[in-house]
Formats: structure tokens, C-alpha cells, sequence
């Protein structure tokens, strides 16, 4: 009889069987690349279950006839699940088997697309998209986990940023094949409800495909801590009268100053993010008199601009500042706060390449910060056992920023015009400035520290 050994879903203990000294390099390179392939491939395909639904709105609300309030429904519903859910989703990932815990995460989420679409009751279809919402949150917490352990603290930022670009080119990917399905269903050769199940086949197999791959942290391999190989220190280091997790939860993450300076940071990045993403077209559309068709094209640049944008902000925080993300953040907050000012006085359908190189800057700034703040930055200011729920709670406010870019700007745009919202989204950025230096002499210090 075959006996198939499932992996524990806890944390994997450190393995007795040790790397021989002349081999660690080797295994260490091996593994590295493995991971971080398996992470980047694996957080793509989350967001191919999570933006499906994005590209297909038209054609979804006409077959189940859903106006306009209740896909705002469904949508709001989603954020404040996934809100919630990674913020919960990383105080148990930071105990958890990575491996297990990324790819239990995406096969649950898959198996919601196999049959969400066949629904015809608007409350099932909100109940099981905010199902898909908790299940989403456990796609990120373990690869916080997964960088902080295999990627030492001068080359994480660079890492960081490269695997971040993970949910741009998810959400490019899922667009084209959403735009492929709906080209097959005009053609009668599928349901609507494949935008759904096509998605959800493809996770499946992903999450096959990551119990395959991934691991746990190198000490579950016989490898030496990332620290020790590297030869670089940890900022921050468990003090050895911590002992449980939730005292390391209570002294490195609810009493720590920086991680809720951070997390109202990336709030702020998070108003910024979609209040200009989300907002764009129908302030082109309807302000700027520009067509439908070039204001697609507009939009399309800044998720675009964004891959280049954050991976150039990690190279240079590493490269420059040894990994500290402060002075980059500043630089890039401060030329985002005027991309932004500039777009709103001066885009317009006789300023066209203004209008571009506005949405191209402000789409290249928006995810240096992002991705650094509620990741990098984060990681810096605690210690590797908390990183997962340090990471989670920042996402929390970074989507608390995200309901307000929705209901908050709508009623500031009703009330106080276009200039209100836009000024807002430039205040958004110069209260993060304030926030972001006052993390910057703590991040200055590059010896071992205790909080």
C-alpha cells in the first residue's frame, strides 16, 4: 500500500539532519530561486481568482441583471473580508507551514470559481465572493514570511519589490483571459459562466503546483538562518524572555510605535492608490472631455508604470541605503504629490502626452511606496517571527484606505468638485511623508535592537 505523508500545516521544526558547510551555498541558491519562483507564480494566479470578476462587470451584471449599488455591494463586501481576513490570516501565518498555508489558500478560493458563476441569488454570490475575500488573504501572509526567512535584510527590498509585481502581472494576465473568454462566449462557444471556472481550474492546478514547490523556512531544509549565510544581521531580534506567541504579537506588533505609524502610512498610500486608479476614467471621461476609448488606454499605463516603478525603488533603497526604505519613499511621495496636482490642472484632450506622462509618473511613484511600507519598511521594524501579522495589519489599514477611495472620495467629489478629491489624494501623500519620517532614525540604526 502507497501512503501519501501530507505536510503539517504548523510551522516546520528545524531539521537534525544539517547541510554540510561546503554544500549550503549550492542548496541555498537552489532553494532560493525555487521559493521565490513558486511565490511569484502562486500570488499571479491568486489574483486571476481575485480580478476575474473586474473585466467582466458588463457582461456579469447584464446576465444577472445586478445594477450598480449592488456590485458596489459586492465589491465593498470583498475589501472589508480581505481586510479583516489578512490582518487574521497573518498572526497564523507566522506559525505556519508556508508551503501549506499559500497553497491551502488558493485551492480554496479556486474551488469557489468551479461553481460561484452557476449561482442565480444575488446573496450567494455576495456571501461566497466575501468567502473568496478570507480565502484571498491567505495568499500574501505567507509570502511576507517566505521573503523575510529566505532573503537577508540588504538584498529584501530588491526581492521584495520583484515579487510584488506578482498582482500587476495577475491582474494584466486574468484581464487577457477574460477578454479571451468573453471573445469565445460572443462567439457561443462558452458560458458567461467560464469567466468563473476557467479561473478556478487554473488555481487548482497552481495550488498543486505550490504544495509541489514550496517549502518552509531553510532551517526546515538543514540550511543555516538567511542572517548566518548572508553575514548580515537582523535589524530586530526575539528577546529571549518572549516566549509566547502572543506576547510576541503584544510586544513587537500592538505596542510597537512603527508598525501603527506604518499602517496609517500605507492607509494613505491606499487612498492615493485607488482614489487615482479607480477615479481616472470618469474624471477623463466626463471632466476632461477625453473618448472612451483613449481614456482604456490611459488607464491601462498606470498599472503598467507600476512594475517598473516599484522594482526601481527597491534597487535603489538597496543599492543607496542598504535596504532602508525611508529616503526612497520620501523622494518618490513628494514628486507623487505633484504628478498628482499636475494631472488634475493640466490632462485634458488638448494636452495629451501631459495627460500620459501624469498617469505614467503617477502609476510609477504609487508603487515604490506601496510595495516598500507595507512590506519592506514593515519588516525592518519588527522582528521575523511577527512579520506575517506585522504585514497583515498594515494591509488591514491599507484597505480601510481603500473603502474610504470609494464612499469617502464620492461624497468629497459630490460635495467639494474634482479639485476636493484631488487635493485630497495630495494631501493623502504628505501626511505619509510626515508618517514615513518618523520611522526614519529607526530605521537608520543597523545594529542588533530589542524593541
Amino acid at each position: 500500500m502507497f501512503k501519501i505523508k501530507i505536510p503539517s500545516f504548523k510551522q516546520i521544526p528545524p531539521s537534525e539532519d544539517k547541510t554540510p558547510a561546503e554544500l549550503v551555498p549550492k542548496k541555498f541558491k537552489y532553494w532560493r530561486w525555487r521559493m521565490f519562483i513558486g511565490m511569484y507564480l502562486g500570488y499571479t494566479i491568486f489574483y486571476f481568482t481575485r480580478k476575474n470578476i473586474s473585466p467582466a462587470l458588463p457582461l456579469i451584471s447584464d446576465k444577472l441583471e445586478i445594477d450598480i449599488i449592488q456590485l458596489g455591494i459586492l465589491s465593498s463586501v470583498f475589501y472589508i473580508v480581505y481586510g479583516i481576513g489578512k490582518f487574521i490570516s497573518g498572526m497564523f501565518a507566522d506559525r505556519a507551514n508556508i508551503r501549506m498555508f499559500m497553497a491551502i489558500g488558493l485551492f480554496l478560493a479556486s474551488i469557489i470559481h468551479l461553481f460561484i458563476g452557476f449561482l442565480d441569488s444575488l446573496y450567494l454570490i455576495v456571501f461566497f465572493w466575501g468567502l473568496n475575500g478570507a480565502f484571498q488573504s491567505m495568499g500574501f501572509p505567507p509570502i511576507a514570511k517566505g521573503l523575510v526567512h529566505w532573503f537577508s535584510p540588504k538584498e529584501r527590498a530588491t526581492k521584495w519589490t520583484l515579487l510584488s509585481s506578482s498582482h500587476t502581472a495577475g491582474t494584466f494576465g486574468v484581464g487577457l483571459l477574460v477578454a479571451g473568454i468573453i471573445n469565445l462566449y460572443n462567439k457561443g462557444l462558452v458560458g458567461w459562466e467560464a469567466v468563473f471556472y476557467i479561473p478556478g481550474i487554473i488555481g487548482c492546478l497552481t495550488a498543486i503546483f505550490l504544495f509541489i514547490t514550496l517549502r518552509d523556512r531553510p532551517v526546515s531544509l538543514g540550511l543555516p538562518e538567511i542572517e548566518d549565510f548572508k553575514k548580515d544581521s537582523a535589524l530586530l531580534v526575539l528577546s529571549k524572555n518572549t516566549k509566547s506567541h502572543w506576547e510576541i504579537l503584544k510586544k513587537y506588533i500592538f505596542t510597537n510605535k512603527y508598525i501603527w505609524i506604518l499602517s496609517l502610512a500605507n492607509m494613505f498610500i491606499y487612498i492615493i492608490r485607488f482614489g487615482t486608479l479607480d477615479w481616472a476614467t470618469i474624471f477623463l471621461y466626463d471632466v476632461k472631455g477625453i473618448d472612451q476609448v483613449s481614456v482604456a488606454i490611459f488607464w491601462t499605463l498606470m498599472p503598467l508604470a507600476g512594475i517598473p516603478g516599484g522594482i526601481v525603488a527597491g534597487y535603489l533603497a538597496d543599492r543607496f541605503w542598504n535596504g532602508r526604505c525611508a529616503p526612497i519613499n520620501v523622494i518618490y511621495l513628494i514628486l507623487l504629490t505633484f504628478s498628482i496636482l499636475g494631472f488634475y490642472f493640466y490632462s485634458g484632450p488638448n494636452n495629451i502626452v501631459i495627460t500620459g506622462v501624469s498617469l505614467l509618473l503617477i502609476g510609477f511613484l504609487i508603487d515604490g511606496p506601496q510595495n516598500l511600507i507595507s512590506g519592506v519598511q514593515t519588516s525592518r521594524v519588527t522582528v521575523k517571527e511577527a512579520i506575517s501579522a506585522a504585514c497583515g495589519m498594515t494591509g488591514f489599514f491599507g484597505y480601510v484606505g481603500a473603502t474610504f477611495s470609494g464612499i469617502g472620495l464620492a461624497y468629497i467629489t459630490e460635495s467639494f468638485g474634482w479639485l476636493g478629491m484631488y487635493l485630497t489624494c495630495a494631501s493623502s501623500a504628505i501626511f505619509c511623508i510626515i508618517l514615513v519620517l518618523m520611522t526614519w532614525k529607526k530605521e537608520k540604526t543597523n545594529a542588533i535592537n530589542t524593541i
